[in-house]
């Protein structure tokens, strides 16, 4: 690794409008070529922002108020529109952080990739596509010239993060910025994109500036870290220094954030389990052949499983595993071809029961989503109340204020619409929604995987507090393993559709028998604390 610098950032300040508050506040730091440094630090901690004003991108009305950003010699702040555009790509590339969003849905991907390569280089059309197949196969995709016919909705999470990385390292840049490349991602498709990223980047001698709140990817691969809080700089050094002996006390606050396997509330008696799933299979329709027969996809095989009164049963696996489409259902969201579903011993599969879809409720992945923009969040949480005649008025008012109450909202949130809320609040008013009516199953769907580690302590917290109130079982769905050894009573893997192990939070950690069970745990690698206060990364115990 070279020690000249290749990005030198001094004494960067950011600031919203002309008077408004700085979001990046005299921050320093540099980048080497070949080398790895990390942002790390809360959501709105001006991370992306530092990074955004490398490459001229920073969302009005934030602008650049003092400070220099030298790269390669030159002061980026200096620059005009025409020469900032000259760099950006062709010497400072960017993956964003939701491929679904950067990438063009109504562009193919060949049309997206070769873009760059257009305007930054002299290729003909026939060299631009014999490069941009190379670089597809390069990253492992098959029939490239199929892909590049594609368009972005037609791939998983992962397959559209590494077409990103294609078209970013098509053009050799310098320094790839990389703002949490990974967020959305299983640990599995993490790892991938994470190495082939560093394959791509080591062949080509670029550094990478990694923007992320994962510590433990952080700490596997970066060769420094920046910890940013409120704009500023905390601390920063080698990861040797700063992760796996923090100073800092902010440092050693998100690292005490990291979920830790506990102690769990004992289990209610019962004389049976509350939801049972046996044998259920569920395609999806596919396209209509020319003759008018409608093909489907199997996407879960004979799936088995059963929830008790109060538990937390954890699903986990890789995306495209059918975790999701299993979550559905079980509220009745999707119909399963064969099998049976049982609720309190009734079939719901064969039996319309009622009482079934109002004790069960739903937490989805993505809460801004879910939430109706145009409802205020008093309006939202009262909706699933529409449905208890008993009620009248002024008890729905309570019921409303309680549930704010129970999931750490101030009464004045109930004027407040969705968009008004952080991704942590917007979370906390899903888990109430779904609360609201006090039901006894509860599918959470990836409820922590777009938050920052102090909001996802939060979220777990609140969870595990509220369960013990209210009694409810949980289908909790994550890729996050270290959320599930915290969280979760016992664990099913799911893996091609099919649920391949089934057991307690004990036997799956710390003796998983199939081989799909131990590479999920191999690629998550999580951080854990030592008894001198330091930290380190857990090896594989099996």
């Amino acid at each position: 690794m070279a020690t000249d610098t290749l990005l030198s950032v001094e004494n960067l300040k950011i600031r919203v409008g002309e008077h408004g508050v700085l979001a990046v506040d005299d921050l320093s730091f540099s980048v080497a070529p070949g080398e790895i440094v990390a942002l790390v630090g809360e959501s709105g901690s001006g991370k992306t922002m530092a990074a955004r004003a490398a490459i001229g991108l920073l969302p009005l009305p934030m602008q650049v108020c003092a400070g220099r950003l030298e790269f390669q010699g030159r002061d980026l702040v200096k620059l005009d529109t025409a020469q900032l555009r000259a760099i950006r790509g062709a010497s400072i590339g960017m993956v964003f952080q939701e491929p679904m969003v950067s990438l063009n849905p109504a562009l193919k991907i060949g049309q997206q990739m070769s873009e760059a390569l257009q305007l930054h280089t002299d290729l003909n059309a026939a060299q631009i596509r014999e490069r941009c197949i190379t670089m597809l196969q390069r990253i492992g995709i098959k029939d490239a010239e199929r892909c590049l016919e594609s368009y972005p909705h037609q791939f998983s999470g992962g397959m559209r993060q590494r077409i990103m990385l294609a078209s970013v390292m098509l053009l050799r840049p310098a320094l790839l910025i990389a703002d949490e490349p990974t967020t959305a991602l299983d640990c599995l498709a993490q790892l991938d994109v994470i190495e082939l990223m560093l394959e791509l980047t080591r062949e080509q001698g670029t550094a990478i500036l990694f923007i992320s709140h994962d510590l433990s990817l952080v700490a596997r691969y970066a060769h420094k870290v920046v910890v940013m809080r409120h704009g500023k700089s905390v601390e920063q050094g080698s990861i040797q220094d700063i992760l796996l002996a923090p100073k800092a006390e902010y440092t050693r606050q998100l690292l005490e954030a990291l979920p830790r396997r506990g102690v769990l509330a004992q289990l209610p008696a019962s004389d049976g389990p509350l939801v049972e799933v046996d044998q259920v299979c569920i395609e999806h329709p596919g396209p209509t052949s020319f003759w008018g027969k409608r093909h489907y996809k199997r996407v879960v095989h004979s799936a088995s499983l059963a929830i008790a009164p109060g538990e937390t049963l954890a699903l986990v696996g890789g995306s495209g595993s059918g975790k999701t489409t299993l979550g559905r259902s079980l509220v009745g969201l999707i119909k399963p071809c064969a099998g049976a579903i049982r609720f309190k011993g009734v079939d719901i599969l064969k039996a319309a029961n009622r009482t079934h879809r109002l004790q069960c409720q739903m937490i989805f992945q993505d809460p801004y989503s879910s939430l109706n923009p145009r409802m205020k969040i008093g309006e939202i949480l009262a909706e699933p109340l529409r449905h208890e005649p008993a009620l009248n008025a002024q008890q729905r008012r309570e019921r409303v204020a309680q549930t704010l109450c129970d999931v750490g909202l101030a009464e004045q949130f109930i004027e407040r619409f969705p968009h008004q809320l952080s991704g942590g609040q917007r979370q906390r008013v899903a888990i109430g929604r779904a609360l609201v009516r006090h039901p006894q199953l509860v599918i959470a769907d990836e409820p922590i995987s777009a938050l920052d580690m102090t909001i996802q302590k939060q979220i777990l917290e609140l969870f595990e507090r509220l369960q013990a109130q209210y009694g409810f079982a949980c289908l909790f769905i994550s890729h996050d393993l270290a959320a599930v050894e915290r969280i979760a009573h016992r664990v099913a893997v799911m893996h091609q559709g099919q649920v391949v192990e089934v057991g307690s939070r004990e036997q799956i950690f710390d003796h998983p028998q199939h081989p799909y069970t131990r590479q999920l745990l191999a690629a998550a690698s999580p951080l854990e604390k030592l008894s001198d206060g330091g930290y380190r990364i857990r090896p594989a115990s099996f």
